[in-house]
């Protein structure tokens, strides 16, 4: 639990007890009441709107509320003043022993604190990159892989049950247009002349070692032989090889699947079958013909009659076709089917993390997903904008390799895999953003990387330097003189640490994983600025000649903060170091 969170307790307690000494009505709903840090540090430590969400059921005036509030939290043992302030707002100031004992916390639960039980368990299933299985993965794919394993991560450092999942798309024509590419390479390993590759086919040079493979296995066999002979062999094939590179890929990235899933096997079962008639069991499918709509008219719009979703009745702007003219089914039926799987397998909280040209998905897939299950599933859709991929302020030209753009794997070679996710998650996941490649490695203020793994590198440096020295070490939890840190710098640092697990809650039921690379370079800053300040001020050195304890109360602060700046970056999937060269 929070500060924050143990402080609303704390007030909502207050709330019940004035309600049933008559000083407020009983039975007022607490539900909106917040406790935040004040957006200015001068207000105090805390701040709580309980007055103003409770005046207008108390009907009373937000003023006499907070008064009665400030009261009582006065006389708290923890709280060193109280100030009612604008138009009913309550700001609170800590005593610097409820911090001190703050900081004890964090030694004692290591990289643990912070991890909370929020989500109770509650069942969570992340589908993110879904590339298509047509080649290697290109940088674009890397925002949306970091965007789903933090918060994946994110969601499991705060008490959920997650899985990882991978829809591979090897159904649809771009699978059989693999097939024919790697044909193409087939017949060029065995000696006929392909001339340059055809427009419409995947030109890139990594679907030569496949074509080299099937050459050696089946030798000339399917050179001149018909479609129907080899087609349904090289597509299973040419699926098979590109997963194993795009795993590969995730693998250089650190990112991990629990679960891979077939669009083919829903296709060659029953799935899609099953799901329609429960939309068509629950009255949600209909014959009809769709009105044009208005502006830009969607691809599946066709002035025939249709089988239909209806999604305008869950939120959606018009109904969907459920089938081509041909007869076959639209990608929006087996994504449906799809979905409705994933509920069946026990996933009623499902989060998709899609790129941004699905923008056009997100309310149809949200009402069948709403339809299809009773009500009973909800999914979330994170769009991730376009990566900008750039050398020194100038675009990076494209790869030879991959055909038509910059693999995966070349910027992880090039800058790192701890790098690349970090960068990933420096601007929300709806926002364009430029990944400079010089800039990623530069070891200076502006490269948010750097300057993290410079903190957490720093404190080890004065761990280091305090035993070498003056013979002190980081203290244990229960033995730590905490009580020397009263230093307004300290206190500073210490309110910073406090704000993680807020950090944690936020992050965790928003969606928004980025919000842990901000609070790290947050909380990177305030370390430094100690640092600096000792410094500058002999008064705040950490390591202070002749009075052990001192160095022993900040080598603790400093230590809780390297925890937490450890335990961010463990959600991150970034490797803290010991030491910068």
């Amino acid at each position: 639990m929070s500060v924050f969170e143990e402080f609303r307790a704390r007030i909502v307690g207050i709330v019940e007890a004035l309600g049933a000494e008559g000083l407020l009505p009983q039975g007022l709903a607490t539900a909106a009441i917040a406790v935040e840090p004040p957006r200015d540090p001068a207000h105090g430590d805390l701040a709580t709107n309980a007055a103003l969400v409770l005046a207008k059921p108390a009907r009373m005036k937000p003023r006499d509320i907070a008064t009665l509030l400030a009261g009582r939290l006065a006389a708290d043992g923890d709280v060193e003043g109280v100030e009612v302030a604008g138009p009913g707002f309550v700001n609170l100031r800590l005593l610097p022993a409820y911090w001190q004992g703050l900081v004890r916390d964090v030694l004692a639960a290591g990289t643990g604190y912070g991890t909370l039980a929020i989500g109770a368990g509650r069942r969570v299933n992340i589908e993110y990159v879904s590339a298509n299985p047509t080649g290697p993965m290109h940088v674009g794919h890397a925002r949306g892989a970091v965007v789903g394993d933090v918060l994946a991560s994110l969601l499991i450092k705060a008490g959920y049950d997650v899985c990882r999942e991978y829809y591979i798309n090897d159904a649809g024509n771009q699978i059989e247009v693999l097939a024919r590419s790697v044909h193409l390479r087939y017949r060029e390993t065995l000696g006929q002349t392909i001339g340059e590759i055809p427009a419409g086919l995947y030109p890139g040079d990594y679907l030569v070692p496949l074509g080299q493979t099937l050459a050696a296995e089946f030798g000339d066999r399917f050179l001149d032989a018909p479609d129907a002979d080899w087609l349904g062999l090289f597509k299973a094939r040419s699926v098979e090889a590109m997963m194993t590179l795009i795993r590969e890929d995730l693998a250089a990235m650190g990112v991990v699947h629990d679960v891979f899933s077939s669009e083919k096997a829903l296709h060659d079962g029953d799935a899609i079958d099953a799901a329609l008639k429960t939309l068509t069991d629950a009255g949600h499918i209909y014959e009809g013909v769709l009105e044009p709509p208005k502006g830009k008219l969607p691809d599946d719009w066709e002035p025939r009659p249709q089988t239909l979703f209806r999604a305008t009745a869950f939120g959606d702007d018009v109904d969907r076709a459920l089938k081509k003219s041909d007869g076959s089914y639209t990608y929006f039926a087996a994504d449906i089917a799809y979905h409705f799987d994933k509920y069946r397998r026990g996933w009623p909280e499902q989060i998709d993390v899609l790129g941004a040209d699905h923008g056009g998905y997100v309310k149809r897939m949200k009402a069948a997903v709403k339809a299809i299950s009773g009500g009973h599933a909800e999914l979330d859709v994170l769009l991730c904008q376009l990566v900008n991929l750039m050398a020194n302020g100038l675009p990076v030209k494209m790869s030879k390799r991959a055909g038509t753009f910059v693999t995966l794997r070349e910027v992880v070679d090039e800058v790192g895999r701890d790098v690349v996710r970090f960068i990933m998650l420096t601007r929300k996941n709806d926002a364009s953003l430029d990944f400079d490649m010089a800039k990623a490695v530069e070891q200076s203020r502006d490269n948010p990387v750097w300057y993290v793994q410079y903190a957490h590198a720093r404190a080890r440096s004065v761990q280091r330097n305090a035993e070498e020295q003056v013979g002190v070490a980081v203290p244990a939890a229960g033995t730590a003189p905490l009580h020397r840190l009263t230093h307004d710098a300290e206190l500073t640092l210490i309110r910073r640490i406090a704000e993680w697990p807020r950090l944690i809650q936020g992050a965790a039921e928003a969606h928004e994983p980025h919000r842990i690379a901000f609070y790290l370079q947050d909380l990177a800053a305030d370390l430094h600025a100690l640092w600096t300040r000792g410094r500058e001020d002999d008064s705040l050195r950490i390591i202070v000649a002749g009075d052990p304890e001192l160095v022993a109360a900040r080598l603790a602060l400093i230590e809780a903060a390297r925890l937490v700046i450890a335990s961010a970056l463990e959600v991150m999937g970034v490797q803290p170091v010991e030491e910068l060269h």
